[in-house]
């Protein structure tokens, strides 16, 4: 369990010099709300090519292993990027320059993403006993122990970011986070893959029959309608991450280590429900649990639009105290909902092609984020929003609360769970 613990940790700490780009993008190189959301969105674009990512880690063997060597070689191609763009002169770093090692390192993160999540699919499919029940519940905590693992990262990511960025230059955040990725490449590479006792599978069995036997996995309705469903659930929100930043740093003069504080509050949140759901939500039906989710976005999203409006600051609340705890809570809700649809589709997948179909759903999510924050750069741009004007900022944001409602419509689409799931398919 400790290279998944490590993997989900380095995975989670991103954040850190994720933060050192947002305020080096808009500080050092001036670029506006609209560019600085492309910026943040294009630089996704290699989360999208996870499907052939995991279909060549599921088929193409690499001195007898097919997971650990992809997870050092991701490992390697992010520490290259970090370390790249902490060594040129500051001068040197264009927005051009930024985004190529971005995405480069973004395609080093997918690709040992993957490998990662297909380990915790089919270490979580073997049962440990003769109960299906039993099985289920194996693959829950897995999920909930991962999960854990990511959202430590994520909250010790955001606390020094916020304390960082006060203190270093971005170039300073790179290279310590270069150095954990150099420290993860050494680690990974000296554990053996036969030390995870993966299930036994025939090796080189090659990529065509693996994408047969996606096929086969995405003609089950019940897999191809849930993970349609999910993307589009995310699709049709139209992200405002880029003009919140700047309402809150250049409108508000928030500072930077409230940011970090404001996002390590929600990294606990997410930590928490790992918790919550491993203990008491695993046996609630996913359909239910997510709709339940969505509908509290959208909630969130509404109280946005009175944040935006100076409601709270009226009744006394203080505009810092509004952005750590329910800012914090908002850009983490999104990703709840990720567990328990992990966790359906572990369960709902066949065996031979778990890598293939969880790094689908990844791509689909991915894929989905990236069509949402473009649409949200289209919406800001539609409402007048700038550097210096946010007075459409709240009709922006209660549209946004509408579309995240839509999806909820056609949350039928999901399965409860995969007994439910069986029954309909016997009558």
């Amino acid at each position: 369990m400790g290279i998944l613990g490590l993997g989900f940790w380095v995975q989670g700490f991103r954040c850190f010099p994720w933060m050192a780009v947002n305020f080096f993008l808009k500080d050092g190189l001036n670029v506006d709300p609209s560019t600085l959301q492309l910026l943040q969105n294009s630089a996704n674009l290699p989360m999208v090519g996870k499907p052939f990512y995991g279909v060549v880690s599921d088929s193409v063997y690499i001195s007898g292993q097919h997971r650990i060597p992809y997870i050092v070689f991701g490992a390697f191609l992010q520490a290259v990027s970090w370390l790249a763009m902490a060594i040129l002169p500051p001068s040197t770093l264009s927005i051009f320059c930024i985004s190529i090692f971005l995405l480069l390192s973004n395609l080093g993160a997918s690709i040992a993403e993957v490998a990662n999540d297909a380990i915790v699919a089919e270490i979580g499919k073997q049962p440990t006993t003769s109960s299906k029940r039993s099985q289920s519940s194996s693959s829950g905590e897995l999920q909930s122990f991962v999960w854990i693992a990511s959202s430590a990262g994520g909250v010790l990511g955001n606390l020094l970011g916020g304390i960082a960025i006060t203190r270093y230059s971005p170039q300073v955040m790179f290279f310590f986070f270069g150095l954990i990725l150099a420290l993860q490449f050494f680690i990974t590479i000296a554990v053996p893959e036969s030390s995870l006792n993966l299930p036994k599978s025939s090796s080189n069995v090659g990529v065509m029959k693996q994408l047969s036997q996606l096929s086969v996995a995405l003609k089950k309705p019940e897999v191809a309608y849930s993970i349609a469903w999910f993307a589009a659930s995310y699709a049709v929100i139209p992200a405002l991450t880029g003009t919140m930043f700047f309402y809150q740093t250049q409108y508000l003069k928030i500072d930077s280590s409230l940011l970090g504080i404001s996002k390590v509050f929600g990294q606990a949140a997410m930590l928490l429900w790992s918790i919550i759901y491993n203990q008491n939500l695993k046996t609630v039906p996913a359909r239910k649990l997510i709709g339940s989710i969505q509908a509290t976005m959208a909630l969130f999203m509404v109280s946005d639009v009175l944040f935006v409006k100076g409601f709270y600051r009226n009744m006394g609340v203080p505009d810092t105290l509004y952005v750590i705890i329910f800012s914090g809570l908002l850009e983490v809700m999104f990703f709840f909902k990720i567990l328990p649809f992990n966790v359906l589709i572990a369960q709902l997948c066949p065996p031979g092609c778990e890598g293939s179909l969880m790094a689908l759903v990844a791509s689909a999510i991915a894929l989905a984020l990236i069509v949402s924050g473009f649409f949200g750069v289209a919406l800001a741009s539609y409402v007048g929003v700038t550097g210096d004007d946010f007075s459409g900022f709240p009709h922006a944001l209660l549209i946004q609360a509408v579309c995240t409602l839509l999806p909820i419509y056609w949350s039928s689409c999901v399965p409860d769970d995969k007994k439910s799931t069986a029954k309909k398919k016997n009558l």
